[in-house]
């Protein structure tokens, strides 16, 4: 299981710029800019495109196919999201340690704050007889859980809990990442065994423009 909330893509117009640089060519520009009329941000984040023009895309196009060297634009486009997903999964995303950052929630300061329930897990794959094991597993950690709140929060059956708890546990994260990261994790991910990439690389192809700048990345 992987769930995608709150995702957000900024920096349209930093990289827009920044691409024109080296030849000067701000003039040519074509691409519309709407204003969010939030006044809690402050005024140079309100800035948000509605649509890339023709010559600014275009031009993101040329400079994505000549490489990384020339893309550095892609590096500017930065996405916000906050990601549920199993532990088994984190640990694979978790070699993609260039250009993203990621605030968790807390299993060990956290682990015990409310009851265990199977919708904590990723068992989505798991067969019938498995799965009635499984939730032999959660009663258990439930039943020191709730030893563990009761009792005087005992240090031993806070290390139950959290070396019997499953690699299938969903943790949320808050990440940040970019453009030029994405097309890194959808090559390398969009064929993986785990059912989670895909879902992963799903959310990829519907981010803006990503048809043109992630998607088509290698053609």
């Amino acid at each position: 299981m992987l769930k995608v909330e709150n995702a957000e893509v900024l920096g349209w117009e930093h990289a827009i710029r920044g691409m024109r640089n080296p030849m000067n060519s701000w003039a040519k520009s074509d691409s519309e800019v709407s204003i969010c009329e939030c006044e809690r941000w402050p005024h140079d984040v309100k800035k948000s495109f509605a649509c890339l023009g023709s010559n600014d895309l275009d031009l993101m196009k040329r400079l994505r196919n000549a490489g990384t060297d020339h893309r550095k634009f892609m590096r500017m486009i930065v996405v916000y999201a906050d990601l549920t997903a199993p532990l088994y999964w984190w640990k694979e995303y978790d070699t993609y340690k260039v250009a993203t950052v990621a605030n968790s929630t807390s299993t060990m300061h956290k682990i015990h704050s409310k009851p265990f329930e199977l919708s904590d897990f990723s068992c989505d794959h798991m067969t019938e007889g498995t799965l009635a094991y499984f939730e032999t597993v959660i009663a258990k950690l439930e039943e020191i859980r709730l030893r563990y709140v009761n009792e005087g929060k005992n240090k031993e059956d806070w290390y139950d809990l959290i070396q019997l708890l499953p690699s299938s546990y969903n943790q949320m994260r808050t990440c940040t990442m970019n453009y030029e990261t994405l097309i890194n994790i959808y090559y390398a991910r969009k064929a993986h065994k785990l059912e989670e990439w895909h879902s992963f690389c799903r959310w990829i192809e519907s981010l803006p423009y990503a048809k043109e700048l992630i998607v088509a990345a290698e053609e």
